[in-house]
């Protein structure tokens, strides 16, 4: 909790780059399920809307007048997204302004979710990149004011964002920037993830090249490297990384069985010792699935919680209709349904193939699917 006291600069747990903040009830409800559609934020609103399950999603809550709040995250983050009116937000935060070479990037975004204002340092603090992004993340109307404001390559730190593609290390977020904005040879790599991240009716500048693998990509020696994959990466891969990004988009879906009062514990052990066995990155989970049975279930409700992961359930007769190579009698005598793991990811991620078949360890089965995004258009 943060008590703001007048004269006072509270403390805030900067995890992530930028800050999104909300002080009205229909605004808190849209800012949480923001943060699960744009996970480079920091979540802050007021107590009194507080829902008991702020800690598990690491939500600060603050106690007392917004104004005592901004003055913490203009020093703290590159960036702070206000669903706040804007009159309000430019009577606040006049007389926190420096300059626009170490101002934040501050964006507004209506009560509704309607529209993403660029307000402060649109250019320098990268303010109408940002815009661009999280209106497109959130299903908004970006608004940019900046007469010469032109779009033109790939903002590094929020490439992806989106679609809640997250980077795994900032280290070289900055020379991989100045790589792409002084036009210097990028190679880019995707290899699962959506397509469509070219957001500009132009072509993309020469300098970018997209390869269809990263062997390709080291054999053509670029400055730096764009790589979207959801794998951990082998040792002989590493050269990319020299001055190189990886992105991982939301891609895997955990299909999860487990018997009643499974631990929290326990269900992630199981998926973390899973993921490293298979070389898979936690960070591109997407979401858990498993039957409407388990909908009440203790240890996967924190689990998503902890994780912000959308928890997904479906009936015996959704799940059924799902291609099964490994039916069981015994589940359909107990749940309705001829499996639970296989057939949830499968249908979560809009697909019939599996990279893993049901896995029992313990008390927990996992099963995992990777996204068909060709079949959604994507």
């Amino acid at each position: 909790m943060i008590n703001l006291r007048e004269g006072e600069i509270p403390e805030v747990d900067k995890r992530k780059p930028y800050a999104l903040v909300a002080i009205t009830k229909h605004g808190v409800a849209n800012a949480r399920s923001y943060t699960e559609k744009f996970p480079y934020a920091d979540l802050y609103y007021m107590k009194k809307f507080a829902r008991g399950d702020e800690e598990a999603r690491q939500i600060q809550l603050f106690d007392g007048t917004v104004r005592l709040l901004l003055p913490a995250l203009f020093q703290q983050y590159k960036g702070v997204i206000c669903v706040i009116s804007l009159g309000a937000v430019v009577r606040m935060i006049a007389p926190i302004m420096v300059d626009k070479m170490t101002d934040p990037a501050v964006l507004v975004v209506d009560d509704l979710g309607q529209y993403v204002i660029s307000v402060l340092s649109g250019h320098i603090g990268g303010a109408n990149a940002l815009t661009y992004e999280f209106a497109k993340a959130i299903g908004a109307t970006p608004v940019v004011t900046t007469a010469s404001d032109v779009q033109k390559t790939i903002p590094v730190d929020l490439f992806g964002a989106q679609f809640g593609w997250m980077w795994d290390s900032e280290e070289k977020l900055l020379p991989v920037s100045a790589s792409v904005v002084n036009e210097e040879h990028v190679a880019i790599v995707q290899e699962t993830g959506e397509k469509d991240w070219w957001m500009h009716n132009r072509s993309m500048p020469e300098n970018l090249k997209i390869y269809p693998s990263t062997a390709e990509a080291i054999q053509a020696k670029p400055h730096a490297t764009l790589l979207i994959t959801d794998r951990l990466i082998d040792s002989d891969e590493e050269v990319l990384l020299e001055n190189g990004v990886i992105y991982r988009p939301k891609s895997l879906v955990l299909g999860i069985g487990c018997n009643r009062g499974t631990a929290l514990e326990e269900i992630e052990q199981v998926i973390d010792e899973t993921l490293a066995e298979l070389s898979l990155s936690k960070k591109s989970v997407k979401a858990v699935a498993t039957i409407d049975l388990k909908k009440d279930e203790e240890g996967l409700l924190a689990l998503t919680a902890k994780h912000n992961w959308p928890f997904i359930t479906y009936t015996p007769e959704q799940l059924n209709e799902m291609p099964l190579r490994n039916p069981s009698e015994t589940v359909f005598k107990y749940t309705g349904a001829y499996g639970v793991s296989e057939p949830a990811a499968l249908r979560c991620a809009n697909t019939d193939e599996l990279v893993l078949e049901k896995k029992k360890s313990g008390n927990v089965t996992v099963s995992i699917a990777r996204v068909n995004f060709e079949e959604r258009g994507q």
